[in-house]
């Protein structure tokens, strides 16, 4: 249990989780080591990346210091494999109660997709430890001020559409932080210099820490 406590921590603190789309293996973990070494300390492999529950599982073994998660949680059997791989984080798109109860069982945390209150209510009420606004860009920081008026207390993660110039606009609307995919985890698409995803990271981060 204090394994979770701790992780939490990670996300409230860092204010990032670093979403990981990939073509391949070796491109996934690259962009994970490069953005770790910028100071990413919480990230989600998601699973439509080739051999992700091996990404998981080579990540986990060796940052013990670093929150590793799997995304495009669809049912309780693929959340259960990727804690068995290490992942102590799940996230879905949408409201999963599979998903939940089988990180509840194992005290693995949960961010939960969802788009309208009424979404945002029932992820809270299924017991989901963070709501992820998703897709963020379509409404934008007002967005969720509007929400968080009748639910003061759901912690809301907007992903899509973040970025340094505007993730103050997002965490002085009440976010408890930001999801974050191609500004750093894309970085080095065209040129395969890792250099720039890390450097990306390292922008990232000073933006969250300047908006707080």
């Amino acid at each position: 249990m204090w394994r979770k406590l701790e992780n939490l921590n990670k996300i409230y603190e860092s204010g990032i989780v670093l979403i990981i789309r990939s073509d391949n293996e070796q491109e996934a973990l690259a962009v994970a080591e490069a953005a770790i070494e910028g100071g990413i300390k919480v990230l989600e492999i998601t699973m439509s990346v080739p051999n992700a529950l091996q990404v998981i599982r080579t990540l986990a073994d060796k940052y013990s210091d670093v929150l590793i998660g799997a995304g495009t949680i669809l049912d309780g059997e693929t959340a259960r494999a990727a804690i068995l791989a290490g992942a102590e984080l799940l996230v879905s798109p949408q409201l999963n109660p599979e998903m939940i109860k089988m990180a509840n069982r194992y005290q693995a945390i949960t961010i939960s997709g969802a788009f309208t209150p009424k979404e945002v209510l029932e992820s809270i009420e299924a017991g989901a430890d963070i709501v992820k606004l998703f897709p963020a860009e379509v409404v934008g920081p007002q967005y969720i001020k509007a929400v968080k008026a009748p639910v003061p207390q759901a912690p809301i993660a907007p992903t899509g559409g973040v970025t340094p110039q505007n993730v103050h606009e997002w965490l002085q609307a009440g976010c408890v932080g930001v999801g974050v995919g191609s500004y750093i985890s894309k970085a080095a698409q065209k040129d395969g210099d890792y250099r720039k995803v890390t450097a990306a990271a390292k922008e990232f981060l000073q933006a969250v820490a300047a908006a707080r």
